[in-house]
């Protein structure tokens, strides 16, 4: 294949890419999505939709199409793992700074479809692994060219990565590689074709060194997690899926959790790889690193990993998209009435890396110390947590939620 050209490329059809994308298209810009695998991946079946998400989905014009499809929540209840009572109840029925708050579980593969289905046809570029990328030319007339997997090369003028944790751009960008928090995640979605019978409702089960939760997707689907330390005592636990799950039973039945609720894991589907750990990029990386330079840029994951205590990481991959959308919208508007086009280019990253930097580096850092703080085994903090913290850490999660990237 010969070389191609254009305007923005984008690596990675997850949420980042593909919201940037859908913005972009929204602005009358067109892209090409890169996707390295041969279909769109749902890997996680679902996450927390915080009402920062569903600003950013209306803004795409698919909010109203995912809120028909996906339970909204009245509150969140957070049980002591060690005495199986609850140790907070939060409402989430309030008052954000500009309107009620909006929580959901949503099914991921069905807001990746969701998204996708708005784009023209052929934007996403399927079996098209980013491998390794360059810069050409000098001046304002430099291009990018990404060579792919398969011994093929596209030259572009923008290029996004939003290609995960592993990121070929990050890394092109000097961005070190995110770093192991020591947990490790597991997660599963069970389906219940007669009703599940939870409520509207976040259970939240904290303590003994692992942070589980039971989520209600719609009326008859239920999605589950469980991050933990791993240790010598887990034995093979990770060899398997199987293994794994009967790991997760075995803890959640030894720590006071309902029936209904150690149900739900053992009627669920998980996925093929049994556990996965839990990275994060250094905040300090962020205050340092370029996040944009020239015509590059990172989104999503490839920008802010984060643990998952706040179930703000998809979330804040929807906004990258918005905010990314808007500023190379009004750039591309631009192009033609100025003759540096690098230039506006550059402008227009730079305009949004400095809108990201902050928010990233403030998400990173509160999971992080939520999840420190809910799975220590340390007895002080455990003491602190069960009787003063836990209703204080709750809200921390509706804290962060009350955000609005902002219209395209």
């Amino acid at each position: 294949m010969g070389d191609a050209v254009e305007d923005i490329v984008i690596a990675g059809a997850g949420l980042a890419g593909l919201a940037t994308a859908l913005g972009l298209h929204r602005k009358g810009v067109r892209c090409l999505v890169l996707e390295s695998s041969p279909a769109l991946r749902a890997s996680g079946f679902a996450f927390t939709t915080w009402t920062n998400a569903f600003r950013a989905l209306d803004a795409l014009g698919v909010g109203d199409k995912i809120r028909e499809h996906h339970l909204l929540y009245e509150r969140m209840i957070a049980f002591s793992a060690a005495t199986g009572e609850a140790a907070a109840e939060v409402s989430l029925k309030i008052q954000s700074k500009s309107g009620p708050h909006e929580i959901r579980c949503v099914k991921r593969d069905f807001l990746l479809r969701t998204l996708a289905d708005e784009l023209p046809e052929g934007t996403i570029r399927y079996s098209a692994k980013v491998v390794a990328m360059e810069e050409d030319g000098v001046g304002g007339a430099k291009t990018l060219q990404l060579h792919l997997a398969d011994g093929s090369t596209i030259k572009a003028k923008v290029v996004i990565g939003c290609d995960g944790v592993n990121s070929v751009v990050a890394q092109w960008l000097g961005l070190p590689k995110p770093i192991l928090s020591g947990r490790s995640a597991t997660r599963g979605l069970a389906e219940y074709p007669g009703g599940h019978g939870f409520g509207p409702e976040i259970l939240q089960f904290i303590g003994h060194g692992f942070r589980s939760g039971v989520l209600p997707c719609s009326d008859t689907s239920v999605y589950w997690n469980y991050t933990w330390y791993p240790s010598p005592a887990d034995g093979d636990a990770e060899e398997s899926v199987a293994k794994m799950r009967s790991h997760v039973v075995a803890k959640l039945r030894g720590a006071k959790v309902p029936a209904e609720a150690l149900e739900v894991v053992e009627r669920s589907e998980m996925s093929d790889v049994a556990s996965s750990p839990l990275r994060f990029r250094s905040p300090l990386a962020l205050v340092r690193g370029s996040i944009s330079r020239g015509g590059v840029c990172v989104a999503g994951d490839a920008l802010h990993p984060m643990t998952p205590e706040l179930g703000q990481g998809g979330c804040a991959a929807l906004e990258d998209g918005v905010v990314l959308a808007r500023c190379l919208g009004k750039a591309f508007a631009l192009l033609g009435q100025e003759r540096d086009e690098g230039r506006v280019v550059t402008a227009a990253l730079e305009e949004y890396a400095a809108a990201r930097r902050w928010r990233s580096i403030q998400l990173i850092t509160a999971a992080y110390v939520v999840g420190f703080i809910q799975q220590s085994n340390n007895a002080v903090v455990r003491f602190v947590r069960d009787r003063f913290l836990s209703r204080l850490l709750s809200k921390t999660l509706v804290a962060m939620a009350d955000y609005d990237c902002g219209a395209l």
